[in-house]
């Protein structure tokens, strides 16, 4: 080991961990904006994208426990964005799905991409080729740490 990676200047998880902290402080007053914290905005953009998903399945995509998300859940359903029902298949496996207010929140957050991705200061393809370089490193990290 060298004496670079033992300063933040050279630290990746440093990079990273305060990328992060700069992301949420461009999302959080575009979320304030539509009453959501950025987890439940997470929750909304998946629901938006595939309505009627299991919490397990959400917990899966959103790499949340659940006991994480059931109350996240529990907040949305109470602000009227969400509702939770159990499966008729299986009593056990609980199914969230938008409510008409939920669907009409997706018109309200149709501009936060666009806001993000000017923040970024790169274009669609530079932010795709970041995306895949990010996701690619999330599945390498995930693997190792088995």
């Amino acid at each position: 080991m060298n004496d670079y990676q033992l300063k933040l200047d050279g630290s990746i998880c440093f990079a990273i961990y305060t990328a992060g902290h700069a992301m949420n402080r461009v999302y959080k007053p575009l979320l304030d904006a539509l009453g959501l914290t950025y987890p439940q905005y997470l929750v909304m953009v998946s629901l938006w994208q595939e309505d009627g998903q299991t919490v397990g399945g959400l917990g899966e995509k959103l790499f949340l426990e659940s006991s994480t998300l059931t109350p996240l859940l529990k907040r949305l359903e109470a602000a009227g964005y969400i509702r939770r029902d159990r499966s008729k298949v299986d009593e056990r496996v609980v199914i969230a799905r938008l409510s008409d207010e939920g669907i009409r929140l997706k018109e309200k957050a149709a501009a936060i991409p666009n806001c993000i991705a000017n923040a970024t200061g790169r274009d669609a393809a530079g932010l795709a080729r970041l995306e895949a370089e990010i996701v690619a490193l999330r599945e390498a990290l995930n693997k190792s740490a088995v």
